[in-house]
């Protein structure tokens, strides 16, 4: 079970604003919150997602096949985290839609990727019936 993901960054604050706007969207906030550390989630729930400057001093650099992915509850979510994180300073990596072919139950990946200020990929993302 994954508790939380921490990700670097180089500026606080213009991330801090980024996370706080998508994390709103999905119905948490910050939980916990040091000079260079702030963690979004709720205690005694999902996994959360921490920021911070890296304690080793060096700039923050993004991780070449990591990524965050954020279950939404719907598509309409999906677009709007989406859409959130462009205009929070995030940018596109693939508009939402369906990724794949439906599986055996008749469920299709839907999702949209997106980068945060510092580059870091996320994604918003739910296994939906196909329509």
């Amino acid at each position: 079970m994954i508790g939380y993901v921490t990700l670097g960054t180089n500026d606080r604050e213009r991330s801090a604003k980024f996370y706080d706007a998508v994390c709103g969207e999905l119905g948490v906030g910050r939980m916990m919150e040091f000079d260079e550390f702030i963690a979004w989630g709720k205690p005694g729930g999902g996994a959360g997602i921490g920021l911070t400057k890296p304690f080793d001093g060096n700039e923050a650099t993004v991780g070449n096949g990591v990524m965050v992915a954020l279950e939404a509850k719907d598509r309409d979510q999906v677009k709007r985290l989406y859409d959130i994180a462009l205009a929070n300073g995030g940018t596109d990596e693939g508009e939402p839609g369906p990724r794949g072919e439906p599986d055996e139950n008749g469920m299709l990946f839907y999702a949209a990727y997106f980068r945060d200020p510092d580059g870091n990929k996320l994604n918003a993302f739910l296994m939906d019936k196909v329509a």
